[in-house]
C-alpha cells in the first residue's frame, strides 16, 4: 500500500517510520526543501530526526501535488493553524477521493473547529473517510521502536479498523473508537495542561502540586470535551490520561518545555524564538479558553495559563490564583 503523509516534523517523521515497518510505500511532503534533499542525500531528517536512519521504502518530496499523486491515502500532520491551508492545496491536485487520517494535536484558532471539521469543509465530496490518530505517542521514542500504543477514532468502523490495521505492528499498536471528537478534543486539550505541569517544574514546585495539576486539568478536559460531544471513556483512555500523562511528566514534551522556560522567567517570544518545533498548547490555549466562555464551563487551569501566555501574567500569580479559589466539592452534582 501506498501512503502519503503530509508533514515531515518528528511526528510526521515517525509516521513515516511506522508505515514503513509495517510494510508501506511512503511519501513524505517536507514544507522545507532542505529537509526533503536530507532525507534523499542521507536517508535522515536532518532537522528534526536526525538519530533514526529512514527505511528505504520512504521517498521525500517538497511537492504537493506529487504527494496528491502518490497516494490516496492521506496522513496529515501539520500544525493545526496551517492545516486548512495545506489541505486545500493537496485538494487542487486531487484526482479522485481520499482517505485522511489526522495526526494534528490542535484546534483552529479563527474557527475553533477540529481538523476532522476543517477536513470535511476543505474536502467536501473529495473526502471518503476521516480518522484521527493520538495517544501517548513522543515521536523519538517511537521512532526508534519502544513498544507505543495510541488510538484511532473514525465515525466509519470499516475505516477505523483499517487504519488500525494499516499501521500497527510488532512495535506501534492501535485501539479503534468512534468517538472522533472525544480523541481530537483530548489530543488537543491535554497540551495546555502539559504547558502548566511545565511551569511548575520551573518555578521548582514538588510532586504533590504536579500531581494535583494532572488529576484536575483532566477534569477540565474532560467537562469541556463531553460538553461538545465526546465520551467520558475517551477521557480516561490512551488519548485522555494517556497522553496527558506522558505529556506533563515526559522530558521530550515540546508543550512542558514551554512551560518550564515560563516558569523560570522567560517570555513567551523568546522561548518560540529559540525552537523550530511547534507547541500546539500555546495556540490551543487560546482556543480552549473561548470555548470554555462559549458553552459556559469553568476551566480554572486553562484560564490560568491563557492569562499567563497572552495577558503577560506571571506563573506565581496564576498558582496562588488557582489555590485561593472558592471552595467547592470535587464533583459537581
Amino acid at each position: 500500500m501506498k501512503v502519503s503523509i503530509i508533514g515531515a516534523g518528528s511526528f510526521g517523521t515517525t509516521m513515516a517510520i511506522v508505515a514503513a515497518r509495517a510494510g508501506h510505500d511512503v511519501l513524505l511532503w517536507a514544507h522545507d526543501p532542505s529537509v526533503a534533499d536530507g532525507i534523499r542525500r542521507a536517508r535522515r531528517n536532518p532537522i528534526y530526526m536526525p538519530t533514526i536512519e529512514l527505511d528505504a521504502r520512504i521517498a521525500a518530496t517538497h511537492s504537493l501535488a506529487e504527494a496528491a499523486e502518490f497516494s490516496e491515502s492521506l496522513f496529515m500532520v501539520v500544525p493545526s493553524h496551517h492545516y486548512r491551508r495545506v489541505l486545500a492545496e493537496v485538494a487542487s491536485h486531487l484526482r479522485g477521493r481520499v482517505d485522511v487520517i489526522s495526526g494534528t494535536k490542535g484546534i483552529e484558532n479563527e474557527t475553533l473547529e477540529t481538523m476532522s471539521q476543517v477536513s470535511s469543509q476543505v474536502l467536501g465530496e473529495k473526502l471518503r473517510g476521516f480518522a484521527v490518530l493520538s495517544g501517548p505517542t513522543f515521536a523519538l521514542e517511537a521512532a526508534r521502536g519502544d513498544p507505543t500504543v495510541a488510538v484511532v477514532a473514525s465515525t466509519d468502523d470499516d475505516f477505523a479498523s483499517a487504519a488500525q490495521g494499516m499501521l500497527s505492528g510488532g512495535t506501534f499498536r492501535l485501539y479503534r473508537t468512534n468517538d472522533v471528537v472525544g480523541v481530537e478534543l483530548a489530543g488537543s486539550l491535554k497540551n495546555v495542561i502539559a504547558i502548566a505541569a511545565g511551569v511548575v517544574e520551573g518555578l521548582g514546585l514538588g510532586s504533590n502540586t504536579n500531581a494535583a495539576l494532572v488529576t484536575r486539568g483532566l477534569h477540565e478536559m474532560t467537562k469541556l470535551g463531553m460538553a461538545l460531544g465526546g465520551r467520558l471513556e475517551t477521557f480516561a483512555g490512551l488519548a485522555g490520561m494517556g497522553d496527558l500523562v506522558l505529556t506533563c511528566t515526559g522530558a521530550l514534551s515540546r508543550n512542558r518545555r514551554v512551560g518550564v522556560e515560563l516558569g523560570r522567567g522567560k517570555t513567551l517570544e523568546q522561548i518560540l524564538g529559540e525552537t523550530r518545533e511547534v507547541a500546539e498548547g500555546v495556540k490551543t490555549a487560546k482556543a480552549a479558553q473561548a470555548l470554555a466562555e462559549r458553552h459556559r464551563i469553568e476551566m480554572p487551569i486553562t484560564t490560568e495559563m491563557y492569562r499567563v501566555l497572552y495577558e503577560k501574567e506571571s506563573a506565581p500569580a496564576a498558582i496562588q490564583r488557582l489555590m485561593t479559589r472558592s471552595l467547592k466539592a470535587e464533583f459537581a452534582r
